[in-house]
């Protein structure tokens, strides 16, 4: 601990006066880095700081943007909204994430570059820990990738002209080794690529719908078996939607109408093992879905990240504002909208910009800092409404 962190003999006097439920009440409104420090201060403020954030103000889950520069050599940064404390952080990455080839995620923790000599990937919540192995066997373009348990699924995506645009191959991180499974099926080859599906994963499957038609199919690394297809367009007018997991559930954000004049923008829980139990549980509001077209009159596709009931929806040709809303057992429970600090001030230009959602815990920040891989600066506090 440095001496900045340690306090003054006063500080330490007065620290015995402030306790129980006075000090947890105070510490619930300081930000989750500052509490970092606050918790090796002594026992009794160890034991507050995590009954706070038990009790009073509980830690969601983080928004991660990373913007990849499109120049050599093609730098990486990484900005972070924390919803607890309502602050944008930056995570300054020690050393700096590798260059590889272009930074990749499928709406999830994970995060992905695959070039012809080398597949990187990072499923660390502050992707502080990049893993480095030999690429898939058939050299692929524009996969889905995600992971299922210990194992991670790379479908698709590959030149019909040379290999199988079907192919799935399956790293096992306890292994380290890559194998082939059954290909995806075949009525998906015109659209087996990252671009025209929407992905989304738990613990043991894999489930990826095209974004224009809503037909599904899931697959289980386990058996080795595609099953589907599953029609989750449960209404006609809808023109694209996307998928995402959370806990048990399935949830479908849909854009209805056309992109020249969307009429709303709605989302859905599916259940069932067929996925036929569809409950809608939220439409965004229509000050929203303008916030969502940005600068544009149309809106022709979404982008989500969605952890433990925070959803992230943003228009990836106008990233600028991210609209955000809460779930929880009765359906949404809150929306409002986000500035995305990234390229809010001007950063954007020649960067590619992904996006991950991640439980951080208090755990994670000390791990981070004591380890020396990475450290955090605020930038500013964010602007929900």
């Amino acid at each position: 601990m440095t001496k900045e962190q340690k306090l003054s003999k006063e500080d330490q006097a007065a620290e015995a006066n402030i306790q129980g439920d006075v000090l947890e009440s105070i510490l619930c409104h300081v930000p989750l880095i500052h509490l970092l420090s606050a918790s090796h201060v002594s026992k009794s403020w160890n034991h507050a700081v995590f009954s706070s954030l038990r009790h009073f103000n509980k830690p969601k889950p983080w928004l991660i943007v990373h913007a990849q520069s499109s120049r050599p050599p093609y730098a990486t940064t990484a900005l972070a909204y924390d919803p607890r404390s309502n602050l944008w952080l930056r995570i300054n990455q020690n050393p700096p994430i590798e260059y590889v080839s272009a930074l990749r995620s499928s709406n999830s923790t994970l995060l992905y570059m695959l070039s012809l000599s080398k597949f990187s990937f990072s499923f660390d919540p502050l992707h502080l820990t990049w893993h480095h192995v030999d690429p898939p066997l058939v050299w692929r373009t524009d996969p889905i990738v995600a992971m299922v348990g210990r194992q991670i699924i790379v479908a698709g995506g590959a030149c019909d002209f040379e290999d199988d645009p079907l192919s799935v191959e399956i790293y096992d991180l306890d292994t380290r080794k890559w194998d082939t499974c059954e290909s995806m099926p075949a009525i998906l080859k015109d659209s087996a690529a990252s671009t025209w599906l929407s992905v989304a994963a738990n613990s043991k499957k894999l489930y990826a719908m095209e974004q224009v038609s809503g037909i599904a199919y899931s697959f289980d690394p386990s058996s080795r078996i595609w099953s589907g297809p599953f029609d989750l367009r449960h209404d006609q007018n809808i023109y694209f939607s996307v998928i995402g997991i959370f806990g048990d559930k399935m949830i479908m954000v849909g854009l209805l109408g056309n992109s020249e004049n969307v009429k709303d923008v709605k989302i859905w829980e599916l259940k069932g093992e067929s996925f036929k139990f569809c409950k809608e549980i939220g439409v965004m509001p229509k000050e929203l879905v303008e916030k969502l077209k940005g600068k544009h009159t149309s809106l022709s596709s979404i982008k989500i990240s969605l952890m433990d009931g925070v959803l992230y929806i943003y228009n990836p040709e106008e990233p600028e504002e991210l609209v955000v809303c809460e779930i929880n057992g009765e359906g949404v429970s809150r929306w409002g909208s986000l500035k995305n600090a990234k390229v809010s001030d001007g950063s954007r230009v020649a960067e590619r910009t992904v996006l991950t959602c991640a439980d951080v815990a208090l755990g994670d920040l000390g791990k981070a800092v004591g380890s020396g891989k990475g450290g955090f600066s605020i930038v500013n506090n964010g602007i929900f409404q």
